[in-house]
């Protein structure tokens, strides 16, 4: 007897205790929404932004207009977005905006590149890619657009630019080649000093691996881990996409992932313990924002397939 009431007191301690963490991780995922980016209209080129509450499961388009809208980050409760709209057909200008899509504002007079940026120094400074057309440096700005500083990097491409969780270093993706279409451009990570000296190659392409396409990634843009000290950057490999991880001080790098579907574009959580992620399957005929639980690894699929592309997660503070 005693026996069993110590093997059922023991149970239901554990019990306890996984419903108390499962508790606090949804209290957890409770402060954060997603933004993503959808094809509303593919023949019109119309892409929207749609904000994704993760624990109502409810999604909504958050700026309604013909334009190319697409957010490549977010800072507390502040989303970031490049679009054409007032402009020529695909001349994005950086804008931002609340998570209702209120409150839009253009932050910078030049244009950017369809790129990745970061923040810094809560949240008073970004790092942008002009537009090939203006400079070929990634450009330290503030909230309202203002140059602070320019950083050249001395490679011909280099693109997708993320500030460290410091602010001291800028990882970002590069080649020796102009385009992927010019043969022998091999795409890699680089970090950089954020004052612009110090440039390291981090990543390497395993050289007997043939199975990607010219146009795709071989190291995508990189996302920097809040808490743990590595890079993540999805890599087509083994005949798939996947995300990879790399450690910047010593260029180790890994696997990072093990799911079936193929991995894109994705995005940590401010407290580094939710990982968003744009999967797909490999004719890239459905595109879907899956949310990781980065603790136990379990993974949950957040959208329908009401639009064929819902891309790019970034999380957003409620």
């Amino acid at each position: 007897m005693r026996s069993r009431l110590c093997h059922n007191s023991y149970f239901l301690i554990s019990l306890l205790f996984v419903l108390s963490c499962h508790v606090d991780r949804k209290e957890e995922l409770n402060k954060y929404l997603l933004a993503y980016n959808v094809a509303v209209d593919v023949d019109e080129d119309d892409y929207d932004i749609f904000i994704l509450d993760p624990i109502k499961r409810t999604h909504k388009n958050i700026t309604r207009d013909p334009d190319v809208a697409w957010t490549y980050l977010a800072y507390d409760g502040q989303i970031f977005f490049i679009s054409d709209r007032d402009t020529c057909k695909r001349c994005y200008y950086l804008y931002e905006m609340d998570a209702r899509g209120e409150n839009v504002r253009r932050i910078a007079d030049f244009p950017l590149r369809d790129s990745w940026m970061g923040v810094r120094n809560k949240g008073t400074e970004l790092v942008v890619n002009p537009s090939s057309k203006v400079d070929s440096a990634f450009y330290i700005i503030d909230r309202h657009g203002k140059i602070l500083s320019k950083i050249y990097t001395g490679l011909p491409y280099a693109s997708d630019p993320s500030f460290s969780p410091d602010g001291k270093l800028i990882a970002f993706r590069g080649a020796r080649k102009k385009s992927k279409r010019e043969q022998g451009f091999n795409e890699a990570l680089y970090v950089i000093q954020s004052d612009g000296t110090g440039i390291e190659k981090i990543t390497d392409y395993p050289a007997a691996d043939t199975t990607a396409p010219w146009f795709a990634y071989k190291a995508g843009p990189p996302r920097w881990h809040p808490t743990e000290n590595f890079i993540s950057y999805q890599s087509f490999q083994s005949g798939k996409y996947s995300l990879y991880a790399v450690d910047p001080e010593d260029s180790r790098s890994w696997k990072l992932t093990g799911n079936e579907v193929e991995e894109g574009w994705h995005d940590w959580s401010p407290d580094g313990q939710w990982l968003a992620i744009e999967v797909f399957d490999s004719d890239q005929t459905q595109f879907h924002i899956m949310l990781m639980n980065w603790a136990n690894k379990t993974t949950t699929i957040l959208t329908d397939s009401l639009y064929q592309y819902q891309q790019a997660p970034v999380f957003v503070r409620k």
